[in-house]
C-alpha cells in the first residue's frame, strides 16, 4: 500500500528563510482570498467563472507548496503557521460567500467551518504532546470540498444537471468532513493519554 503523503506540519523546520517558493505559494493563496470575495460579490456569470478559476488555482497551491517544501528542504516556521491559515481562509471565504448568495445552505457552511476550526483547536491542545499528521481521509475530505465548492461557484448554462451533481459531491464532502473530524478527536485524545500516561 502506498504511504500517505507526509504532513509538513509534522516535520521539523529545515530552513527558516522566509523568501522561498513554498512560502510564495502560501502567500499567493492568502492574496487570492480577497480577490475571490470580490468576484463572488460581483455575482455575474463571468465573475463566477473567474472566481472558480481563482479558487482552483489557489487550492492547487496548497498541494504544491507542501510538496516543494519537502523536496527542497524549505519547511519554515512561517510556512507551518501560514499554510493552515491560508487553507481555512480560502475554504471559509468560499463557503460563507456561497451561503450569503443563497447558493449553499448555512448549516453546511457551519458544519465544515466548525470542523476545520475544531481541528485547529485540537492541534493546539495536543501540540506539546506531538503533532497529529493529516490522514488519507483528511486528504480525501479536502479534495471533495474543493471539487464541491468549485461546482457551486461555477454557474453553467444548463443548471439543473450540474446542481444535482454538485449537491451529491457536497454531500460526500460533508460526510467526510464529519467522519474525519471525529477521527481527529479520537487520535488527539489517544495522543494526549499516551503522552501523559
Amino acid at each position: 500500500m502506498k504511504p500517505a503523503p507526509v504532513d509538513p506540519a509534522t516535520l521539523p523546520v529545515t530552513n527558516d528563510k522566509i523568501v522561498n517558493i513554498p512560502n510564495a505559494l502560501t502567500t499567493l493563496r492568502l492574496v487570492a482570498v480577497p480577490v475571490l470575495i470580490w468576484l463572488m460579490a460581483t455575482d455575474t456569470r463571468d465573475a463566477r467563472a473567474w472566481a472558480t478559476v481563482v479558487f482552483l488555482v489557489a487550492a492547487f497551491t496548497d498541494l504544491m507548496d507542501g510538496a516543494i517544501a519537502r523536496k527542497r528542504g524549505e519547511i519554515t516556521s512561517f510556512g507551518k503557521l501560514a499554510d493552515p491559515i491560508a487553507d481555512k481562509a480560502l475554504i471559509g471565504a468560499a463557503l460563507i460567500g456561497l451561503s450569503l448568495l443563497d447558493d449553499l445552505a448555512w448549516w453546511i457552511t457551519i458544519v465544515i467551518l466548525v470542523r476545520e476550526l475544531g481541528v485547529t483547536f485540537l492541534r493546539m491542545w495536543v501540540i506539546k504532546h506531538g503533532v497529529i499528521p493529516a490522514s488519507r481521509g483528511g486528504k480525501a475530505k479536502t479534495l471533495a470540498q474543493v471539487i464541491a465548492i468549485s461546482m457551486y461557484l461555477y454557474v453553467p448554462t444548463d443548471l439543473a444537471w450540474w446542481s444535482n451533481i454538485a449537491e451529491g459531491v457536497m454531500a460526500i464532502a460533508v460526510l467526510l468532513t464529519i467522519i474525519t473530524g471525529f477521527d481527529y478527536i479520537v487520535r488527539a485524545v489517544k495522543l494526549r493519554r499516551t503522552s501523559i500516561g
